[in-house]
């Protein structure tokens, strides 16, 4: 009687033993670790593997760290893209993140052994990069800071807000009902697509909390249209907040009509808010810039403690305001034909064609402002099988082609592009020996 082959499936603590094996505990943790042999050991049991291959099988299928996130190349051509995580950290923020993992400082003085001021160096590192804000304080996101400064100023009170600013902020939050939540009314002036000086001085009243000024972001109105400055609606006596979302904190020229803090400050507007994972190219996190009586009395308030950002959040935005040139704005300003020249090169690495293209800012920033780029063009179909590849790779179809769109991909991903790309075409021919991996793309195209 031949044996049954199943009696040589090695035994759990036989394959938890193998040295590549027991490595990965150290890095994933023994239980899961254990669930990917026994799915193996299940394989093997079920025909689908050989008894002799169930430990390549375990370390193939075993993750590569514990959490379930995986870095992605992000060849979309959006630079800031929501579902990616927004804005990628610089070396030196991640570094800073490392350090802050361990003990740290974040809320003693050293040289009193006393209670220190909590992220005082991130704290610094803000007042030194926006010179006009009296004060500044940061929360856990850029709805927390808005949240905050409504709750302190106007629960109970009136919002006076223009109608062609009460806007959805992502992910089905509207901004009317997250207002609302602190207990404030909204007050509307103006109509869609004109407001003006009048309507809000003829809204302000004594139940007036504050005017809200919020940048649309995510979309654009053009036409017969009228809006207000912030700085023009200082003098009607209540606080103005101006919501201007993307976190740039000084003006830029290839963004001429993204509203920064500096401006608006300088201005005289009293509290500026803004996120700290678009344009600032920080972790997730909210600003609070502006007088320093009343971004005191933001910071005092009950709900800050609820809002508060944790030591990693502080470390990394100290290291962006103190560090190098982020990532971020090393995509925006990228040499366009640099962009062709690498695009070329990838493109004769994988039989794809180089292509000129558009990229946007993304993240609700800079709506309607188009960033000259260069991409590769291949087969439609890639887009799937690169997003779901060892190493993924998101890219975008336009036009019947999957375009990889190289503004923010840095430059020495170029290579981590290709042999995903080569990995993709090389299952193609596995699976389809007689289909081309060449794309015969449209002639002189543009996206």
């Amino acid at each position: 009687m031949t044996p049954d082959p199943r009696r040589r499936i090695p035994r759990t603590d036989a394959v938890l033993a193998e040295p590549r094996v027991a490595a990965a505990v150290a890095v994933v943790g023994r239980a899961r670790v254990k669930d990917v042999v026994l799915g193996a050991q299940q394989r093997a049991r079920a025909g689908e593997i050989g008894p002799d291959d169930v430990v390549d099988a375990v370390v193939a299928a075993l993750p590569r760290s514990a959490a379930s996130l995986r870095p992605v190349l992000n060849a979309t051509g959006v630079v800031l893209h929501t579902n990616l995580g927004r804005a990628p950290l610089s070396g030196a923020a991640r570094d800073a993140l490392v350090t802050a993992a361990g003990t740290t400082d974040v809320e003693l003085d050293l040289a009193t052994g006393g209670r220190g001021r909590r992220g005082a160096g991130a704290m610094a590192a803000l007042a030194d990069a926006v010179p006009d804000a009296g004060g500044v304080h940061v929360t856990n996101n850029g709805a927390a800071a808005l949240i905050l400064a409504a709750t302190a100023l106007a629960a109970g009170r009136e919002i006076v807000i223009a109608r062609g600013e009460m806007v959805e902020i992502g992910d089905g939050f509207r901004l009317p009902e997250l207002l609302e939540s602190t207990g404030a009314r909204l007050r509307e002036v103006g109509t869609t697509n004109r407001v003006r000086v009048d309507d809000y001085a003829a809204a302000v009243g004594p139940d007036t909390g504050m005017i809200l000024k919020v940048h649309p972001s995510n979309f654009v109105v053009q036409g017969f249209t009228s809006s207000v400055p912030a700085g023009e609606l200082t003098g009607l006596g209540v606080p103005v907040v101006a919501d201007i979302g993307s976190g740039l904190l000084a003006p830029h020229p290839l963004l001429p009509h993204e509203p920064d803090a500096a401006t608006e400050l300088r201005a005289g507007v009293p509290l500026v808010t803004a996120s700290g994972d678009k344009l600032l190219g920080g972790p997730q996190a909210g600003l609070l810039l502006g007088d320093a009586a009343l971004v005191h009395r933001l910071r005092r308030h009950p709900l800050a403690r609820a809002l508060r950002v944790d030591k990693l959040t502080l470390a990394a935005l100290e290291a962006t305001l103190r560090g190098p040139v982020p990532p971020v704005r090393a995509m925006l300003e990228a040499d366009v034909a640099v962009l062709r020249d690498r695009a070329a090169a990838v493109a004769a690495a994988v039989g794809g064609e180089a292509v000129d293209c558009a990229a946007q800012v993304g993240g609700g920033g800079a709506p309607g402002v188009d960033l000259p780029s260069a991409a590769v063009a291949l087969p439609a179909d890639y887009a799937e099988a690169l997003r779901a590849g060892d190493d993924p790779v998101v890219g975008r179809v336009e036009q019947g082609r999957c375009l990889l769109d190289l503004r923010a991909v840095p430059a020495e991903d170029d290579a981590r592009l290709v042999a995903a790309v080569l990995a993709v075409a090389g299952e193609r021919r596995s699976s389809h020996p007689t289909t081309a991996t060449t794309l015969p793309c449209h002639e002189g195209s543009t996206s």
